[in-house]
């Protein structure tokens, strides 16, 4: 397992870590991704330490805290071992305290999450959301005081547009408070739009990207072809709509371009999609899921092997889209200098 520095900090986390939003899951979305109970996650938690995997992520809206209730449980006895990152500031109920990251929120969510985990510190806060109607000073001297109370060890966004996490981290310096270190954000060979502003900022301020739905959605798995319909077992069928876009001809054009290479490596078609993103900019960690054993040590193949340039840049290509506007001149027009992504020689 290759380890690498959280952003601009000195944790060291690997470069795949486990997602248990299967982890107890319930509802029409959360339980569309799997039901794993407590035995069976020990299980894919023993696998994922036999291999190196060390960060384990949740987050509150995951079936209700039930995803947090099993992580615990199924880590207990050896939390020295792991690494915890949770999130929070979605909505967990009708309370009108209940979403945002006021202090009052951030401070019982914390304290709810560290029951549920049953531990006494958090290594990983990520705000889930932005929450546009509480000032980002009250946001960040709360998260200052729950690192200095020791219940929280670092700190990070997810969801969050370039312009809100800038204006975050210049408070942060200016007051001296705790800086975010960590982006979880979607990024995928069919939704490469982290690259246009977030992945650039990521390296000027030395956040590390976490990748959160690395197989698009569930469409990268392999299954998903041209000319035929969905598989009868695809999670899409409930959860197509919970997710992010993408239009049938550049998922196809990626997947034939995934499964060429796939042939030429003797892999399969995540794995080759996985092995895609932990070789670009900025990336720290790639959040793997697995409902069973058998996903799981498949993603687990996703490392320890390297795409040639050639086989890169056939995926950059199928994959390539016009970036939007301010972005587009940078790539077609003369006079206009390539900034994204970040030039090489970059520390990530």
């Amino acid at each position: 397992m290759d380890y690498r520095f959280l952003g601009r900090s000195g944790l060291k986390v690997p470069v795949l870590s486990f997602g248990a939003g299967t982890f107890g899951g319930t509802g029409p979305l959360f339980g569309a991704w799997g039901t794993t109970d407590i035995q069976e996650a020990r299980l894919l938690i023993d696998i994922c330490l036999e291999a190196g995997v060390t960060l384990f992520d949740t987050a509150d809206v995951y079936s209700n805290g039930a995803s947090e209730e099993v992580l615990g449980a199924a880590i207990k006895g050896r939390r020295d071992s792991v690494l915890i990152s949770t999130k929070t500031s979605l909505p967990t109920g009708d309370g009108p305290n209940e979403a945002g990251s006021s202090r009052f929120r951030l401070i019982r969510s914390v304290e709810v999450a560290l029951k549920r985990l049953g531990t006494d510190y958090i290594d990983l806060l990520q705000l889930h959301a932005f929450d546009a109607h509480t000032p980002m000073e009250e946001v960040l001297s709360t998260l200052d005081a729950l690192l200095r109370d020791g219940k929280v060890r670092y700190v990070g966004v997810s969801n969050f547009s370039g312009w809100q996490i800038m204006k975050a981290l210049a408070i942060a310096d200016w007051y001296g408070w705790p800086r975010y270190v960590a982006n979880q954000v979607y990024y995928s060979l069919i939704g490469r739009d982290y690259e246009w502003d977030l992945m650039p900022l990521g390296a000027d301020q030395g956040l590390g990207a976490l990748i959160w739905s690395p197989l698009g959605w569930g469409r990268l798995t392999g299954k998903i072809r041209r000319g035929t319909p969905l598989p009868e077992g695809s999670r899409l069928h409930n959860t197509a709509s919970y997710g992010p876009p993408v239009e049938d001809e550049h998922l196809f054009r990626v997947v034939d371009a995934l499964e060429a290479v796939a042939a030429d490596m003797g892999k399969t078609v995540p794995q080759v999609a996985l092995n895609w993103l932990t070789s670009r900019p900025t990336v720290s960690s790639v959040i793997i899921g697995a409902r069973n054993e058998e996903q799981l040590r498949q993603n687990l193949g996703a490392i320890g092997w390297t795409l040639s340039p050639e086989q890169i840049a056939k995926l950059d290509e199928a994959s390539a889209v016009t970036p939007p506007y301010p972005h587009f001149p940078y790539y077609r027009q003369e006079g206009f200098a390539r900034i994204n992504p970040p030039v090489a020689g970059s520390q990530y």
